[in-house]
């Protein structure tokens, strides 16, 4: 019987590329294949670093069409790195269907470790980390956005958004409305030149973002009850 490659869940830096381990480093080196979010980001990590791999692109919301690809590979003893742009796969980037089907399928998984935007946003935050609760993505509409707030008001550990900072400001609102004067706490740009950190309460923190559009994402950490 043909023996199974190993699926390696790789996390990889979220700005800043000196933020990789040795260890995920040398299993980028030994695989056969690179299974990533956008080809075009990974190759920025890779050629930093004098490694060359194939790289299949794998990203929401077509996961399931580059599944059969990816397991063919595992499936005939090749072993597959997965990463995505930046941080670890599967925390609010693609990475689950893959790793689902692949433990259905018997083929081992190796995570190696790395950054992630929502341990460094938590670790200089200033707010308690022995409860906390990741959200990830909250809904993008109002309406369905402060009901899932809402439901949330009474949880008493330190909430962790990743928000568009095109929707910040309509996000805090909709976190004043439900939450009251709580401590909040954004991260932007972590790991970069132009990292920054703003903590005040909602009121205050609604009052210092820019009404012009900026892009990227940032970690929003709120207080719990």
């Amino acid at each position: 019987m043909q023996k199974k490659g190993t699926l390696y869940v790789v996390g990889t830096p979220i700005g800043n590329l000196e933020d990789i381990t040795l260890r995920a480093l040398r299993i980028l080196k030994e695989v056969e294949v690179i299974a990533c979010e956008d080809t075009r980001q990974t190759l920025k990590l890779l050629n930093a670093y004098g490694i060359k791999k194939r790289l299949i692109s794998y990203f929401h919301p077509r996961e399931n069409q580059k599944l059969p690809e990816i397991l063919s590979w595992l499936e005939s003893g090749h072993d597959v790195a997965l990463v995505s742009d930046a941080g670890t796969p599967g925390i609010s980037d693609p990475g689950y269907p893959l790793i689902r089907e692949a433990i259905r399928r018997n083929v081992r998984i190796v995570p190696v470790p790395g950054p992630s935007a929502l341990t460094a946003a938590l670790s200089a935050s200033g707010l308690p980390t022995s409860r906390v609760v990741f959200v990830g993505f909250p809904p993008a509409k109002k309406g369905s956005l402060k009901n899932f707030l809402s439901r949330m008001s009474a949880e008493e550990g330190t909430l962790v958004f990743f928000l568009p900072m095109r929707r910040l400001k309509q996000f805090l609102e909709a976190a004043r409305d439900c939450f009251g004067q709580r401590h909040v706490v954004i991260a932007r740009e972590l790991t970069k030149i132009h990292e920054e950190f703003i903590r005040g309460n909602l009121e205050e923190i609604i009052e210092t973002i820019p009404e012009e559009r900026i892009r990227g994402e940032a970690t929003v950490l709120i207080e719990g009850k």
